[in-house]
């Protein structure tokens, strides 16, 4: 068969479409940026006359316009490639039909949030600002992604799975005769002769498995050692900033590198590690719970014995690696990078909501619940923790990025997870080894961590402009 072209038969219509309408936005942008001063000169003073103005909000209009055009192009021709045959789509067709189930995904989110954002607190906000907009889209894109990758419906071939003849393979490369998969490499193999675009896909999933989670772990253990630390001050902030500021004075990428390392690992300290900070959330919401439901007994017994049952569970699988069913499976690898992400990020959260609860505990809602009676724990989480909930989120959202970029950093090195693992770093680090001769292995996984970190930065803004307006 032959190679597919980037754009397939769709071509003649499309790329001078493409070209046209990006050449605009690209010169559009570059004009607006010395029109931008005269226009600022025009708004506050008479200085350079009002047809500076003018043309600052025509090229304005130009970008704007050019924009929606190439999304609108791109669009088209990703829907008309989906009547067409695999070998008429081109590559970029294919690569759109097969995240078909991604943006159905990201079409019914956006329609059935920005149909009810008023009802929907600060999530419905976002839809207030584009950056939130963009940023939201570029994470959902990615998170969606890793769901329908764990369901098989977008990979092409299993990421592990190497094809004879297929090693260094330009992108569009068609397999031999006779495979049972897809016919082509739409994105190229890499040098053990794997699917590029099938191993960036699977990538999606390692991130989003590790990333989040491991996150919430770190602000789990934050938050239930920051509320105290702040609220009653005294020797226990001493002692808990002391041993934060101990953590925090080693370099975050040292300090990760050194934990993951196989002679660190030999010696089981992660392991103990995650003994102790993985009984932090089953702590959190025992609290939480008992604090909040003291006086309701039942409702009480009810959520904390599903707490120490199901939390119970999880920790004995998790740290343990003595699940009595054998459902929680949590490889030695991905532990060890688990326990690493949430003991470098758990004392900046630490110190982060240290310095809230000092600010909030002297606001007057404080001060009413506890001449209500209150006690401090329900102070604490009831009535501190939901003021710092802006803060804490648009933190949450940078936290994850920063992580994903840990994540590939350690993958670049060998580091943390198994050799085989399509994670991003990991597969940036074999394409980068030819990279000279081969682009292909290299820029996918490296322009989809890019992705998902700018989208994480995005949504923060998005979060951090809406929360200030709350």
């Amino acid at each position: 068969m032959e190679p597919l072209t980037w754009t397939g038969v769709m071509a003649p219509v499309f790329l001078p479409l493409l070209l046209t309408f990006l050449s605009i936005f690209v010169l559009g942008i570059a004009a607006s940026i010395p029109l931008s001063f005269f226009h600022a000169d025009t708004v506050g003073g008479p200085a350079m006359g009002g047809g500076h103005s003018d043309t600052y909000s025509a090229t304005l209009f130009a970008v704007k316009a050019s924009l929606f055009v190439l999304i609108a192009v791109v669009i088209a021709y990703g829907v008309i490639g989906l009547f067409l045959s695999v070998p008429a789509r081109g590559i970029l067709g294919n690569l759109f039909a097969r995240f078909l189930p991604v943006w159905i995904a990201l079409v019914v989110t956006f329609a059935l949030s920005i149909t009810f954002k008023r009802s929907l607190g600060l999530y419905g906000k976002l839809f207030d600002s584009l950056i939130g907009m963009i940023g939201f889209a570029l994470v959902m894109f990615w998170v969606y992604t890793a769901i329908f990758a764990g369901m098989d419906m977008i990979m092409t071939h299993p990421p592990l799975d190497q094809v004879s003849g297929m090693k260094n393979k330009v992108p569009g490369t068609a397999l031999r005769e006779g495979s049972d998969r897809f016919a082509y490499y739409l994105l190229g193999g890499d040098n053990l002769a794997r699917d590029v675009f099938s191993r960036m896909v699977a990538g999606s999933l390692v991130v989003v498995k590790i990333a989040p989670f491991a996150t919430i772990f770190a602000f789990m253990v934050g938050i239930t050692l920051g509320l105290p630390a702040g609220y009653y001050g005294g020797k226990l902030d001493t002692f808990l900033s002391f041993l934060s500021n101990l953590i925090l004075a080693f370099p975050v990428i040292l300090l990760f590198y050194l934990l993951v390392t196989p002679e660190i690992v030999a010696t089981g300290i992660p392991s103990y590690m995650a003994r102790v900070l993985f009984i932090f959330p089953i702590i959190f919401l025992v609290i939480l719970f008992n604090s909040r439901f003291f006086t309701q007994p039942v409702k009480n017994v009810v959520y904390l014995a599903l707490t120490l049952v199901i939390g119970g569970w999880l920790y004995a699988g998790i740290a343990w690696d003595r699940d009595p069913f054998g459902v929680i499976v949590f490889p030695p690898n991905l532990l060890v990078v688990f326990v690493s992400v949430v003991f470098v990020n758990s004392p900046t959260v630490f110190r982060i909501v240290r310095g809230l609860a000092l600010d909030i505990k002297t606001r007057d809602y404080v001060a009413a619940a506890q001449t209500r009676g209150e006690g401090p724990w329900y102070i604490m989480l009831w009535e501190i923790l939901p003021n710092a909930r802006g803060p804490l989120i648009v933190d949450f959202c940078l936290r994850i990025g920063y992580t994903t970029i840990l994540l590939g950093t350690l993958g670049f090195f060998g580091l943390g997870l198994a050799p085989e693992s399509p994670d991003w770093g990991s597969t940036i680090n074999e394409g980068r080894k030819l990279l000279t001769i081969y682009l292909h292995p290299a820029l996918p996984p490296a322009f989809a961590l890019l992705s998902l970190v700018l989208g994480l930065n995005l949504l923060a803004d998005g979060l951090r402009e809406e929360s200030l307006r709350d």
